[in-house]
């Protein structure tokens, strides 16, 4: 008896497959309106997020090519600066930090042969490459011995490279740097377009040569690096108190420097000072009293408002990453409401088609269609509808992320936006086709006869 029924139900369900894919193509251009409207639908949801998802991949990457386990203490205002040794004594200080480098940066007029051009030049200690992550193409590092005698030696992004040299190895030529001669002892691998602060087009000295060349002594930056994750936010809050030691923001004394007298809100009136190996070369507001420095959230990275500040490049990657999914969420929202109107167009479309039908529904229900084959029917119409117009959603959007890729957008097919868009598209072809399935099963057969 159940193989009967069953066998009953698979002819039924067969008969109601072909009288649903007859139905659409019966009325060709009026189906395939209503497939593209969803086609549109599932394009725009891919299309949006696939340019998110890249846009996001893009930010993730520029942050990776910095390095990983990163700090930077940076002197975020001009007057401030620190003093080279200072690096090496927050590395003692700070036990979690493995690398620690002075940074200096500036720009050079560079002569190699009959070209000259302006470069940018990057001055740190033997510890970059470790700290940056960073490869090499051809030669070598320069040493410690190369920071404490001030040679002179630099080492070549991959572009520069390519572009003075024309393909040949510039390993142990010399180029004039300022009117200065210095030696070339490797090349460093290439890191990308717009990627590692644009190293690739950089030279990279030791950190004593480029103070030389650029007339200075401001450090304006160091950069130490943790051996994993967990020191590193270690490593930010330590150097955050300490930073804030340094300059009298532990809320204890209200000025910098100076007599250690309350100057209320005054200013320090001296020519420079010295907080630690933190130079103040200017007079400078006093820095207000920390309103909580037991907070271990203020501790941990300085605010942008404070002459000084201690950044974590991990953290910097987690918010651009959190902040770029909120986005790709955002845009795949907003084309998700093409979907609901495609939906709509289904449910338009399939109330029409049973104005129209009501003949044939009637004749049906004359043979002997029960109510439940009609409604088969006209869900099964709806499904082919929007999964239809989903399968080419997809095709046309990953076709518009590499005509975008093209002009320079950078893009990423996003599955999880494949996924969703289609279950969305086949969804609503579901839930907007049941309306009109169960209006048309429940027209009675004498009534759809007299109206045929």
């Amino acid at each position: 008896m159940k193989k009967d029924s069953l066998g009953s139900l698979r002819v039924r369900l067969w008969f109601s497959m072909q009288m649903a894919a007859h139905g659409i193509m019966s009325n060709f251009l009026r189906s395939a309106l209503t497939v593209l409207g969803v086609t549109i639908g599932v394009a725009s949801v891919v299309a949006l997020m696939g340019i998110g998802e890249g846009a996001r991949v893009s930010v993730m990457d520029q942050f990776e090519s910095l390095g990983s386990n990163v700090v930077v203490v940076k002197a975020s205002k001009s007057n401030y600066y620190f003093e080279p040794s200072y690096a090496a004594e927050l590395q003692e200080r700070v036990p979690t930090l493995s690398a620690v480098t002075p940074v200096v940066y500036g720009n050079v007029n560079m002569k190699w042969r009959r070209t000259k051009t302006k470069v940018d030049v990057l001055g740190v200690n033997e510890n970059f490459p470790f700290i940056r992550d960073q490869d090499f193409a051809a030669g070598q590092n320069f040493t410690f011995l190369h920071v404490e005698q001030r040679a002179p030696v630099v080492l070549l992004g991959s572009n520069l490279a390519s572009k003075l040299m024309n393909g040949r190895s510039p390993v142990g030529q010399t180029i004039s740097i300022n009117g200065l001669d210095y030696r070339i002892l490797g090349v460093l691998s290439a890191k990308g377009e717009g990627k590692a602060d644009g190293i690739d087009d950089k030279i990279v000295m030791p950190y004593t040569s480029a103070l030389k060349i650029l007339s200075t002594k401001k450090i304006p930056e160091i950069w130490g690096k943790a051996p994993d994750t967990n020191s590193v936010e270690l490593s930010v809050v330590q150097l955050s108190r300490i930073i804030r030691k340094e300059l009298r923001l532990d809320g204890n004394v209200s000025s910098v420097g100076g007599d250690g007298g309350d100057m209320g809100g005054g200013e320090v009136s001296v020519d420079v000072m010295v907080d630690g190996d933190i130079m103040i070369e200017e007079p400078m507001p006093a820095p207000m009293p920390d309103e909580n420095p037991s907070d271990s959230s203020s501790n941990s990275l300085l605010g942008e408002d404070l002459p000084v500040t201690v950044t974590s490049l991990n953290q910097m990657v987690q918010e651009a990453d959190n902040a770029n999914r909120v986005m790709t969420l955002l845009l795949g929202g907003i084309a998700a409401v093409s979907l609901l109107v495609g939906g709509l167009g289904i449910m338009n479309i399939m109330l029409v088609a049973v104005t129209e039908r009501t003949g044939e529904i009637g004749v049906r229900r004359a043979l002997g269609a029960r109510q439940s084959d009609l409604i088969i029917q006209f869900v099964l119409e709806a499904i082919y509808l929007s999964a239809i117009g989903a399968f080419l959603g997809v095709v046309f959007g990953v076709i518009g992320l590499g005509i975008f890729d093209q002009y320079g957008f950078h893009t990423a097919v996003n599955a999880a936006a494949i996924q969703v868009a289609v279950f969305m598209a086949i969804g609503c072809g579901l839930i907007f086709g049941v309306y009109p399935a169960v209006s048309a099963s429940s027209i009675p057969p004498v009534e759809a006869l007299r109206r045929n």
